[in-house]
């Protein structure tokens, strides 16, 4: 009987989110262990699939660079980073998109409608919804976010379905572009006025020097902590893209660890929640 008390304890907690929540709209970059081992899969569509059923609109933006590496790989084509990003010449261009889009994305909507959601797979290139720019390095057909149309994403979550989005774009030259898909996270989460955007990744959150999780962040301390190195390598992309996202309108952006079981709801649904969160302040 103690159990069952315990999971309704458990219900009465996510019911204000539940409310709070209701009808609105939350972006999740998927990536990192969470897209390779077999139970954090199978959690995190059971979470994306709950949150529909409740009410929230979940998009999801997803990476797959390991799955780009091990097919350039397999036809002899080495791998080369300038600034942390891929050096994407036509040929890479053409693995990216078959990867992106033919491959991980499919397997993500497949994943989530067999865990009883309706899921919709689409490339930055459907719709027009993501105008690509060409980066100003030299390093072939990689790009940034011009501009997003959403109208696509909110005509699928005005009929139920889940989208899925494979961050290619599509430039003023007709031709795909490889883009961050943190960015394109964050540019969506913007242009829908997302409640939250949340970044799925393989580390517990933004750590202090003492490598203590950080639980609260606003632009300042954000800032602060950039300069002082407290924020350092790979996590400083990540911080400034959601400084971004909460500057253009979204309400939170949440750095959270993928690697945990159900991460996005206990973010979402628990008072204490995960991981770090990043507000305008």
């Amino acid at each position: 009987m103690e159990k069952l008390i315990e999971k309704a304890d458990t219900l009465i907690e996510a019911l204000p989110y539940i409310k709070r929540f209701y009808g609105k709209t939350v972006v999740i970059k998927y990536g990192g262990h969470a897209m390779e081992n077999k139970e954090l899969k199978d959690s995190f569509a059971q979470d994306i699939v709950l949150m529909k059923y409740i009410g929230m609109n979940p998009v999801i933006v997803h990476g797959g660079g390991p799955q780009i590496d091990d097919l350039l790989k397999k036809v002899g084509k080495k791998t080369e980073f300038k600034r942390g990003l891929r050096v994407t010449d036509d040929e890479t261009m053409e693995i990216v998109e078959m990867v992106l889009v033919g491959k991980v994305n499919k397997e993500i909507v497949s994943l989530i409608n067999r865990h009883g959601g309706q899921a919709v797979g689409l490339s930055g290139r459907d719709g027009g919804l993501i105008k690509a720019k060409k980066v100003k390095a030299d390093i072939g057909r990689v790009g940034e976010v011009a501009a997003v149309n959403p109208q696509v994403i909110e005509a699928l979550d005005e009929s139920k379905f889940i989208p899925v989005i494979s961050p290619v774009g599509e430039g003023k030259d007709g031709k795909a572009y490889n883009i961050n898909a943190d960015m394109v996270a964050g540019k969506i989460a913007s242009a829908l006025k997302a409640e939250k955007f949340i970044l799925l990744t393989d580390v517990a959150g933004v750590l202090d020097n003492n490598k203590k999780l950080i639980s609260s962040l606003d632009a300042i301390k954000a800032s602060d902590a950039i300069k002082k190195g407290v924020i350092a390598g790979g996590m400083i992309p990540k911080v400034e893209c959601c400084l971004e996202a909460v500057k253009d309108g979204v309400g939170k952006a949440h750095i959270i660890d993928g690697r945990v079981k159900h991460a996005i709801l206990l973010e979402i649904f628990t008072d204490k929640g995960i991981g770090t969160e990043i507000v305008k302040g």
